[in-house]
Parts: structure tokens; C-alpha cells; sequence
């Protein structure tokens, strides 16, 4: 039995509220347990340049990630303030755009740039997961008011998409780690998934140890598993 009382192969509580911010329809408010995030998804009528310098008949779908100030125990600086944006962000938000990119066509998106922003504001573990889980729901609900509206006619959006970690901890495979939990770690993992069945990203690293194929095996198979389980918040959220 895991801290909070959970089995190896359950979720933490996940929640998503897509009437959180009544001034912004497209975003959400994802809580995995104590991790909560905020997703909003933006249009823009344009393309970045290196896209329209090749000519090509597309759109573009890309991400920005935050942890406010608040967000852990420890203050941490906005990166504003430091001039730069850090390893650690970058790389995920990097990791939840192309994530995105997957499931979208984005040549029904012509002429159009839709931003996600993910901005956490509690962290306990799994906020890159909990980013792309929210931000495809954030995407979803942008791109049902464009259809509405007239500004695009066919849907772009090919499949769901959603995120969970996973890991060894004290030799035993756990499915979506806490802070405390991902601390302890031996192995953790982030796996990335689509509504039918396709891995889109699996990133796993032995942070104290070597981990065996059999290992490996395990946590896709729970991480597999949980997400199965998180699309279904998703679409009851969406209300599909």
C-alpha cells in the first residue's frame, strides 16, 4: 500500500474543469491528486515565419509551460525575472507541442497558430503528464469553436491524446507518481499515448539504477492501462 493509500496500478483522483475560467472557453483546470495545471489554448491568424518561408499549406500547434512562484514549497523564481527560459521548461514544453502535434492535422489549420499554455499551480509529481492530458482538452475545446464558427470546416483533430508517468520505486512498479514517490524513484517514465493504443513519446530514465526489459514492460503496461482510464475523464469533460 502506497502512502496515500493507493494500489500500484491506480491513479491518483483526476479531475478536469473546463469551466474554470469563464473569461477564456478553451482551458481547463487538470488536477492529478495534489498537481493541478492550467491549460488554455489561443488562436492566432499566423504561422511562425520558418513555416511560412516554406510555403508550406499548413497551421502550427505549439505550447508554452510555467511553474508559478507558488506552485511548490520552495518559492521558485519566474524566469522572466532570470532572462531565460530554464532546461527543465524548455524541454517540456517542447515535449507537450509535438506531443500535441501528433494527433493533429495540421494542414486543415491553414494560416492559424494555436498556442497552449500550461501554468502549474501546485505541483506534486506528474505536471508534464498532467500538461498534455489538460492541453489536449484545452486544444479540443479551441478547435470546437473554430469549427462553430465557420473559420475552419473540417476537424483537424485525428485522435485523443493523454499522458501518465510511471516507475520503480523500492522495486516495485507504481503508476503515477507523486513528488514523494518520484523522488524515491529508482526508474521513472513519462509515456505519452493516443485514443488508439499508439505510444507518441516514452521517456524513462534510471535515476539510481538499471532497469530490466521486464521492468520496462511493466510500467508501459500500467502506464497503458491509466491512460485508458484518463481519456475517460477527458471525454466525459468534453462532454464526447
Amino acid at each position: 500500500m502506497r502512502l496515500d493509500g493507493r494500489k500500484d496500478d491506480e491513479l491518483r483522483q483526476i479531475n478536469i474543469d473546463t469551466s474554470f475560467l469563464r473569461g477564456h472557453p478553451a482551458s481547463a483546470l487538470v488536477e492529478f491528486g495534489n498537481t493541478r495545471v492550467i491549460c488554455a489554448a489561443t488562436v492566432e491568424d499566423y504561422v511562425p515565419r520558418w513555416l511560412k518561408e516554406q510555403d508550406r499549406e499548413s497551421g502550427w500547434v505549439t505550447a508554452e509551460y510555467s511553474m508559478l512562484p507558488f506552485s511548490s514549497p520552495d518559492r521558485t523564481a519566474r524566469e522572466a525575472v532570470r532572462g531565460k527560459l530554464g532546461g527543465r521548461t524548455h524541454e517540456i514544453q517542447r515535449l507537450i507541442g509535438r506531443s500535441l502535434r501528433t494527433v493533429v492535422d495540421l494542414k486543415k489549420l491553414k494560416g492559424m497558430t494555436i498556442w497552449v499554455d500550461c501554468d502549474v499551480i501546485e505541483a506534486d509529481g506528474g505536471t508534464r503528464t498532467a500538461s498534455i492530458t489538460g492541453g489536449f482538452v484545452a486544444l479540443y475545446l479551441a478547435v470546437a469553436k473554430l469549427i462553430k464558427n465557420g473559420s475552419i470546416k473540417a476537424n483537424p483533430i485525428k485522435d485523443f491524446l493523454a499522458a501518465v508517468s510511471s516507475g520503480i520505486v523500492k522495486g516495485n512498479a507504481l503508476l503515477d507518481l507523486d513528488y514523494q514517490e518520484d523522488f524515491a524513484a529508482e526508474v521513472d517514465m513519462n509515456i505519452v499515448m493516443t485514443g488508439s493504443d499508439k505510444f507518441v513519446e516514452i521517456q524513462g530514465t534510471g535515476e539510481e539504477a538499471v532497469f530490466s526489459k521486464d521492468d520496462m514492460d511493466k510500467m508501459l503496461s500500467l502506464s497503458s492501462a491509466g491512460i485508458k482510464k484518463i481519456m475517460e475523464t477527458q471525454k466525459k469533460a468534453l462532454g464526447v
